[in-house]
């Protein structure tokens, strides 16, 4: 499902111009809560998560969640998914990861109220959801129609600043086993926004780690996993023993990007290191 919902939303700063957000990313819900990945129960790091991302509500004028918001594919995964993101009391705006199914995600996020605005919109700054589902595989691509629309919305506002969120990566972390799942059309996104100055940064999901890299003058950034952490450059399958966590994001009126990941106390949230694979 790779075509593009045409919706915009309009994002109203703070008194000084700047935009706070959190990224909520790779939740991996199941309908059955008692189910776990990889040793921990999905819905409960996730509920830990929010409770603690609750001292930036005040503040803070949207939520993204950048995909794989469901594990099973179940509309009740999607439920209680929105249902724990609607108590921070902000718009939340999300796109697909891999292990989403949109046939079912698009109709349970609309009935909870989940706005699918693609394009959102402040005096200073715009942010671009992109999909970059591959249905039946773990890898990443834009579509033809994907990138004709990054392109129309660089060009409607080339004197915003622009970020750029994708569930998939952009740029390699490290790790062979996750890179091989990277966005496969990488090369063409970056040949795209190089055309343009107003693309600050790319924010993506996907690898379940903080990545933090800077390339030809645009931020590259990756975050936590509210659940299972992925071991950095690991060449093969490996957890990580850091706690779930998120990203807060500061967008300033003058186009820079300051940002903090935060992670919640390890406490019972300890993923089987032993695991080879999910």
């Amino acid at each position: 499902m790779n075509g593009v919902n045409q919706s915009v939303a309009i994002l109203a700063a703070d008194p000084i111009g700047d935009i706070k957000l959190l990224q909520i990313t790779d939740t991996h819900l199941f309908a059955n809560r008692e189910k776990g990945l990889l040793g921990i129960k999905t819905v409960e790091s996730y509920d830990a998560v929010i409770k603690h991302a609750i001292k930036y509500a005040g503040k803070c004028t949207a939520v993204l969640c950048t995909g794989d918001l469901s594990q099973d594919h179940s509309a009740q995964s999607y439920v209680d998914f929105s249902d724990r993101i609607k108590t921070l009391k902000m718009p939340c705006y999300w796109l697909p990861g891999n292990h989403d199914m949109q046939e079912v995600m698009l109709p349970a996020l609309l009935s909870e109220g989940l706005a699918q605005a693609k394009q959102l919109v402040s005096e200073h700054w715009q942010i671009i959801l992109l999909d970059s589902q591959v249905s039946g595989v773990p890898y990443g691509h834009l579509s033809e129609s994907q990138l004709t629309f990054l392109e129309e919305k660089l060009r409607q506002y080339p004197d915003k600043h622009t970020l750029i969120a994708v569930h998939h990566h952009i740029l390699p972390v490290g790790a062979a086993w996750l890179d091989q799942h990277i966005l496969k059309n990488n090369e063409q996104f970056i040949a795209l926004i190089s055309q343009f100055n107003n693309v600050n940064a790319v924010l993506s999901g996907h690898v379940h780690q903080e990545f933090d890299v800077e390339k030809n003058g645009v931020r590259y950034l990756t975050s936590p996993s509210t659940c299972v952490q992925f071991k950095p450059k690991s060449n093969d399958f490996a957890v990580d023993d850091n706690a779930p966590g998120y990203r807060y994001l500061v967008l300033t009126k003058s186009g820079k990007i300051t940002t903090q990941v935060e992670r919640i106390d390890i406490g019972e949230f300890k993923t089987d290191i032993n695991a080879t694979g999910y």
